[in-house]
């Protein structure tokens, strides 16, 4: 079971809210599942770009922090669902402040990078 190194900061809300969205992938997958209810194999497709074993992991993540929620399915084979929880529907906001942040300050990035 993974172990966060350095432990989470509650005194500053910052940092928590940061230590909740951290990684590279968190807020996409936010942002995926803002939309509608997905199958890992979908979100998968979705970012293609993510290795399959780092989103499974931070999926479980934002499972284990209450942001999404894991529905399986009583079936044969068995189907599970992630969608997102109110709790992660309410850095929906921020995550579209950062986007349109993003979209805003593109350009100056794109000539930094020479992209």
């Amino acid at each position: 079971m993974y172990q966060r190194k350095i432990p989470i900061d509650l005194d500053c809300p910052l940092r928590l809210t940061i230590s909740l969205i951290d990684s590279k992938w968190k807020s996409c997958i936010l942002d995926e599942l803002r939309h509608r209810p997905m199958r890992p194999s979908e979100l998968h497709k979705a970012l293609p770009e993510a290795a399959p074993r780092v989103l499974d992991m931070q999926l479980k993540e934002l499972v284990d922090d209450g942001l999404v929620v894991k529905t399986i399915y009583p079936e044969l084979p068995p189907r599970s669902e992630y969608s997102i929880s109110a709790l992660g529907s309410s850095l929906v906001p921020i995550i579209d402040a950062m986007m349109e942040w993003g979209k805003e300050h593109k350009e100056l990035f794109e000539k930094k990078y020479q992209l």
